[in-house]
């Protein structure tokens, strides 16, 4: 495996029209999962819930892949949630970042995951599985998601209880923060689901929405065309499953130049 190229290296080959930033932390979650925060380029602006090219120069060549903006539009740094690929031709050398090392970044960000895509609502579901919490954690954290919604529900399924642990810190980070919990109060509810291991609450969520029991279990009506909104990111099965079951609740897929009842990314699985 090739080291990421350190800062001495990067001089004389960052391509054009690209950043290098440089990595401030990264947390390992388990071996499949890590979170990273880089510096924020001066002068780079972004909508919560979009994602953005990163990558590294990989054997003299930069390599990039779509990646989510965990951290809010407002936020100083950049944070990332990344699944780790052994011989992935990018997370197999992101997973080796550390501190003082830099990582390439395109410069304009993209992605339909924004509240600008949704018709107005009162209750907003964001379904996640794995790594497709990473927009979402942005939005949870955005004031502006709190204004427009009464209610948000953070969904997030993975397969053991360990990949769980990057939702429920996100939860404690704003319960934490004097600022944001007053403003998100008791507005945010997290539903974390696993599949392979006994927890709270097990199973895919698409077989949760389907049977009912994510409404039963949250004490809230059925999908309502009229009040509900939805946000949808994970692997690109749950992306198809989920999107059907929206649309049989009366819910109608939007974009960017068409706002309507739920948004999907189709820019990256995971």
């Amino acid at each position: 495996m090739n080291a990421p190229a350190k800062t001495e290296d990067f001089a004389s080959s960052i391509p054009a029209g690209v950043y290098a930033e440089t990595v401030l932390s990264v947390t390992h979650y388990t071996d499949r999962l890590f979170r990273f925060t880089m510096t924020r380029p001066q002068g780079f602006r972004f909508r919560s819930g979009e994602f953005a090219m990163i990558g590294l120069m990989v054997e003299g060549k930069p390599v990039f892949r779509a990646y989510s903006i965990a951290s809010p539009a407002w936020a100083e740094e950049l944070e990332f949630f990344s699944i780790k690929v052994p011989d992935g031709p990018l997370t197999s050398h992101l997973q080796a970042i550390k501190p003082g090392d830099q990582v390439l970044m395109r410069k304009k960000p993209t992605g339909t995951l924004v509240l600008d895509a949704l018709t107005p609502g009162r209750r907003l579901y964001m379904f996640s599985t794995g790594t497709g919490i990473a927009p979402f954690a942005s939005l949870i954290r955005d004031p502006e998601t709190y204004e427009k919604f009464e209610e948000v529900i953070l969904t997030h399924t993975t397969r053991d209880v360990a990949e769980l642990k990057y939702g429920f810190d996100l939860v404690e980070e704003i319960q934490n923060d004097e600022l944001l919990k007053e403003v998100v109060g008791d507005k945010l509810r997290h539903y974390a689901t696993v599949t392979r291991e006994d927890f709270e609450y097990r199973g895919r969520i698409t077989d949760l929405i389907s049977s009912g029991k994510l409404f039963t279990d949250l004490g809230v009506p059925p999908l309502d065309p009229a009040i509900d909104r939805g946000m949808i990111c994970g692997s690109s099965a749950m992306l198809k499953d989920t999107k059907e079951l929206l649309e049989k609740g009366g819910l109608n897929e939007g974009a960017n130049s068409k706002p309507a009842e739920f948004v999907i990314e189709r820019a990256f699985v995971g």
